[in-house]
């Protein structure tokens, strides 16, 4: 049978983000970016395989067999409690997060054609710094504040849960404050330094992210890292959370500080659209959007948007003249504010990312020149 365990192994050592177990398909990595069979690359002579697993000795590859619904049923009973079984089995889906001495895996379980399928996320043991993931200078300004609404954006695979977790390392190491993370599933496990950390984990410590954030106030939190805000219900109480004097740090499954405004704006009933205008144009400190770019010389780097709220933004905002932040951003770099071409630019002027990977990024490849 196949063993998660070395399976997880072999993608840590091959510096892969995903792991992909799929019936009829061989396991599938994900590395720097690309899907690759896990049969196609190197393994380490320091991989002792306890598995009935042939070798190609002459290429020095493993021969994984293809994957069989019973493969992935035995790893469900090795990984998951009775309780997320049954979950699972129920719900047709779920999320999981996994520690072991490999490393910390987020999976996801789900059905396809009537068969087992599983996704993990391999997510490093160390928390990364704001320096190691190449943060803008101004994000610790921003996390020194002591109220407010930092929105971390960009589609699914784009490091928003890395970005969040420098973050509170940052903030763990300087500052003494109560951080509470409300999380589906936890990622990265941060020690406390100078700052308390409880961290909440959807299913296993609360019922939904809603009533986690409803009660969290008598837990007098100083800041709160939302997950992901999904919801009306989520983001109104974020809202209100960051109005009463927290720093809330949170993610969106959005691509630009434009689109993250008006998604936020357009999810609340038109009655509740100006109150809420009114309330971003005060507490909203900053939009963070990022998306991952193939690195020259292999892995990724992350291309930012970086949109701070000033008086130009908050009358904007107020006025729904939403789509003209862009303008504002493109004119203010000066202040910290980077637009998206102007950082993909930075990238390619600093040998970051190839010039056809960063012309394909452009609305205007001539920008580049």
């Amino acid at each position: 049978m196949l063993s998660i365990r070395e399976l997880f192994k072999i993608a840590v050592e091959r510096n892969a983000s995903d792991l992909h177990l799929v019936v009829g398909l061989t396991p599938i990595l994900r590395i720097s970016g690309q899907l690759v069979d896990i049969n196609k690359g190197p393994i380490r002579k320091t991989t002792t395989s306890s598995l009935d697993i042939q070798t190609d000795e002459a290429s020095n590859t493993l021969l994984f067999p293809v994957v069989k619904n019973k493969d992935i049923e035995d790893i469900i009973k090795d990984v998951l409690t009775k309780g997320q079984q049954e979950k699972f089995y129920e719900n047709k889906d779920l999320d999981f997060s996994l520690s072991l001495e490999e490393g910390r895996f987020r999976g996801n379980l789900s059905f396809e054609k009537g068969n087992l399928k599983l996704v993990a996320r391999i997510i490093n043991f160390k928390c990364p710094s704001l320096e190691e993931i190449n943060m803008p200078e101004i994000t610790k300004e921003l996390l020194n504040s002591n109220q407010g609404l930092i929105l971390v954006t960009g589609p699914t695979g784009s490091g928003k849960s890395t970005t969040l977790a420098a973050m509170i390392n940052y903030i763990n190491k300087t500052r003494a404050a109560n951080i509470v993370t409300l999380e589906d599933p936890i990622e990265f496990i941060f020690k406390p330094e100078k700052s308390i950390i409880t961290q909440r984990q959807l299913g296993t410590d609360m019922v939904s992210f809603p009533s986690g954030l409803k009660h969290i106030l008598r837990q007098d939190p100083d800041i709160i890292m939302v997950g992901e805000m999904r919801d009306l219900e989520t983001i109104s109480t974020a809202i209100t959370l960051a109005e009463t004097g927290h720093l809330i740090l949170a993610t969106l499954h959005t691509y630009s500080a434009v689109q993250t405004i008006d998604r936020i704006i357009d999810i609340f009933p038109p009655y509740q659209q100006s109150q809420v205008k009114s309330q971003l144009s005060l507490i909203l400190k900053a939009v963070i959007s990022q998306k991952l770019l193939p690195k020259l010389g292999g892995g990724r780097v992350a291309a930012r948007e970086v949109m701070i709220r000033n008086d130009a933004v908050s009358n904007l905002i107020r006025e729904h003249k939403i789509a003209q932040i862009k303008n504002v951003i493109e004119t203010n770099y000066q202040n910290g504010m980077v637009s998206f071409p102007r950082a993909i630019k930075d990238l390619y002027s600093q040998d970051l990312i190839t010039e056809e990977v960063a012309q394909a990024q452009m609305e205007d490849p001539g920008v580049l020149v």
